[in-house]
């Protein structure tokens, strides 16, 4: 009779590292009993070396792509605005007697 009572609860006591609620959910994962099987370490990732190494001839070959456009555009946006600011003080000093 007390077997029967504990049943359902059977199950749920197989995985002792997962709550009850997720037993479902992580009944396919075996635990790896803290094992790592590979390691980097911080000093062999190199995050910035392959970036560094390629960084002129991406930024060459961007700049020859679109660079033109930026410096024409560069240059028309300063020179409206320089073009602006002088027709505006001309137009400020033309009420002077």
């Amino acid at each position: 009779m007390i077997s029967s009572a504990f049943g359902r609860s059977r199950p749920l006591m197989a995985r002792y590292d997962v709550s009850p609620h997720l037993t479902k959910w992580w009944k396919a994962v075996r635990p790896d009993d803290g094992q790592v099987t590979r390691h980097l370490s911080p000093f062999e990732q190199q995050v910035m070396v392959p970036w560094l190494k390629t960084f002129p001839k991406r930024a060459y070959d961007k700049f020859s792509d679109s660079g033109p456009y930026v410096v024409v555009t560069a240059i028309l946006v300063y020179g409206t605005a320089a073009w602006s600011d002088k027709q505006d003080e001309l137009q400020d000093r033309s009420y002077r007697y």
